[in-house]
């Protein structure tokens, strides 16, 4: 039998390559798998984001692309640049802020990679004729006869299947992890081998394509104060808020927050108190360091979003998680009045609206949405 000169191409695949450790030892695994790599920098944010000066002091990571170019040279892969800081701005930072002014904790990452990275990735794939995209994400994807399923990385410690819950059965089927089965230990040990540059360059940490920031201070910029309430557990009026769009169900309360105690109130002073509940009327409730009213059992899932619909979802073995490495807490999920909530066994602290909560059946991601909560009359 013939073989004709397609056929004998090793696949094509695009890499997200920023020059970390990570991607550098995902594009040499892919490699040694035989396929064509082409890696793929994608111009971030504090490269001269249009409201990078306010999110980046700190955090501006300018001369990553240079590094990109030397460690592509070094895999002997060739390397090319997207730039779509002002699609991230529309896409990501300010749906960010308009949610955070309605009183919502939001997670840019779930929407950086849901309408940033994987479609851009594939869109360049496409223009460049590659069969798939891939990323650094310690996560993987595994073909069943139903689809794909999205499965957790083996390294507890790194796993970020929890950033990836919105991914399409058509993303998943065009899309490799190589990573998924390492630990970064193994992975900076492979990068060692291989003289890499980067075997112990630091990882970086914050939201995507940003890294550490601010917030507060950045939403002070771009949210006016709303002096506001606020009330103890127990119903006392104790002192004010410059606004409950800047504080987060869990959060420690303080005067560097810009919170006003009442003088007469001195056992909120010095002692731990934390926000219990951020009420639509600008009440902000707090309470002290390990009260019921911190805690939680019910969490109302918005805008549920599963891995493969054609699946029934596991009617027990279900775990939640409520942020990345989090605690994995065992519950159930009933939908009650139309509504998908997840009840856990065991009530919980800092359940924070607007955040993921992401569903487990063991390592594999059965689907997630955003935290909605019941509230208390304002």
């Amino acid at each position: 039998m013939k073989i004709n000169k397609e056929q004998k191409k090793a696949p094509k695949v695009l890499v997200g390559f920023s020059g970390g450790v990570d991607s550098s030892v995902a594009a040499l695994l892919l490699k040694k798998k035989g396929y064509d790599v082409i890696g793929a920098y994608i111009k971030h944010f504090c490269e001269g984001g249009k409201l990078s000066k306010f999110l980046c002091k700190g955090a501006s990571r300018v001369g990553e692309e240079k590094f990109a170019r030397r460690m592509a040279a070094v895999l002997g892969i060739k390397l090319v640049v997207l730039d779509f800081r002002k699609e991230y701005e529309r896409e990501v930072i300010k749906p960010m802020i308009r949610d955070y002014a309605r009183g919502l904790t939001p997670n840019p990452d779930v929407v950086c990679n849901k309408l940033i990275k994987f479609p851009i990735l594939w869109k360049k794939a496409l223009e460049l004729k590659a069969a798939y995209i891939a990323t650094g994400h310690y996560a993987k994807v595994q073909k069943t006869d139903e689809g794909y399923k999205l499965l957790a990385g083996i390294d507890k410690t790194k796993d970020q299947s929890y950033f990836l819950y919105e991914l399409k059965q058509n993303d998943l089927e065009h899309t490799l992890f190589p990573l998924g089965d390492y630990t970064k230990k193994e992975v900076r040990e492979t990068a060692e081998k291989n003289n890499f540059l980067n075997y112990n360059k630091p990882g970086t940490r914050g939201i995507c394509f940003i890294g550490k920031m601010n917030m507060l201070s950045f939403l002070r910029k771009k949210i006016p104060n709303k002096k506001g309430k606020i009330y103890s557990h127990d119903g006392e009026f104790v002192g004010y808020h410059p606004g409950t769009m800047y504080f987060t169900i869990g959060q420690r309360i303080g005067p560097r927050l810009g919170i006003e105690i009442f003088p007469e109130f001195k056992e909120i002073s010095g002692k731990r108190w934390y926000v219990a509940e951020k009420r639509k009327s600008n009440i902000l409730i707090i309470a002290p360091e390990g009260h019921p009213a911190l805690k939680r059992k019910e969490i109302v899932i918005d805008k549920m979003h599963l891995i493969n619909p054609k699946e029934k979802i596991p009617k027990s073995g279900l775990k939640a998680r409520i942020r990345h490495l989090g605690a994995l807490m065992p519950g159930r999920l009933i939908k009650k009045k139309g509504k998908d909530i997840f009840i856990l066994d065991e009530p919980a602290e800092a359940i924070a609206e607007g955040q993921a909560i992401v569903l487990y059946k063991g390592r594999e991601l059965i689907g997630g949405g955003e935290i909605r909560l019941k509230h208390q009359k304002s």
